[in-house]
């Protein structure tokens, strides 16, 4: 399974319209021309999809997808701004919308809701948490992604940490003795940043946690940018193999 993540457009119902002085859309469209050509099976787009919440705002994305020909399976996961219930609407026939399960050549990914309405915090819950434990438990051996908005956990920065997933304890627990495992994707920060799973059984192997830089804007870096750029736009590229190999990059434009 060979992913392209971008995370965070903050999309308008104005197709003109500015967010943080710059114009979400074109922003995104530049993304998906210039990380489009990595090659992939599926596109992520993890959150923060629609800064106004509106049912334009996600008729732009739709207009968007179809306008770069946009032939992969495409997944949605709701932030803290989306109205999932627009969202799935507007896009549920042509892309994958959160909470759901995509198999891929051996390989799955798990897409989680954490969107949590009236609050800018995340939110599973515990009917989302048993679903998800579930899905696990139907093939703990097989090589598994996990992707949400909020991050599962503080990742540095006092602000951002205030607003992250509420009941991301929990989620690591339930994440934490899953042999097929191999990394926990989110948005939301707006920046490139990678920790590992706290409470990982002895034995399997490491888990990564991933936050994707936004197409739109960055935010104060907590780590280094490997690629010495994090005021950039971005995303990330990663490949997981059925043997549960895999490889990951970030991408900066």
């Amino acid at each position: 399974m060979r992913l392209l993540q971008l995370s965070d457009p903050h999309l308008l119902a104005d197709p003109s319209g500015v967010y943080r002085q710059v114009q979400p859309l074109a922003r995104l469209r530049l993304a998906l021309e210039r990380a489009g050509p990595q090659p992939h099976d599926l596109l992520l787009l993890s959150g923060d999809l629609c800064q106004d919440e509106s049912w334009g705002g996600y008729a732009r994305l739709r207009e968007l997808l179809a306008e770069r020909a946009v032939q992969r399976p495409v997944a949605l996961l709701p932030g803290n701004h989306d109205q999932p219930a627009l969202l799935r609407m507007a896009l549920a026939r042509s892309a994958m919308v959160a909470p759901a399960v995509i198999d891929h050549h051996g390989c799955r990914l798990v897409l989680l809701d954490s969107h949590r309405a009236g609050q800018i915090g995340g939110w599973l819950g515990e009917s989302q948490l048993a679903w998800l434990a579930g899905q696990l438990a139907s093939a703990p051996d097989r090589a598994t992604l996990v992707a949400l908005h909020h991050p599962p956990l503080a990742i540095g920065d006092p602000g951002l940490d205030a607003i992250a997933l509420g009941d991301g304890r929990q989620l690591l627990q339930c994440l934490a003795a899953v042999p097929g495992l191999r990394a926990v994707l989110f948005g939301h920060i707006h920046q490139h940043w990678q920790g590992w799973l706290p409470g990982r059984a002895a034995g399997l192997e490491p888990v990564a946690l991933l936050g994707c830089p936004s197409t739109l804007c960055s935010f104060p870096a907590v780590q280094a940018c490997p690629l010495g750029r994090p005021q950039d736009p971005g995303g990330r590229w990663l490949q997981l193999e059925a043997s549960g190999a895999w490889r990951q990059r970030l991408l900066r434009w």
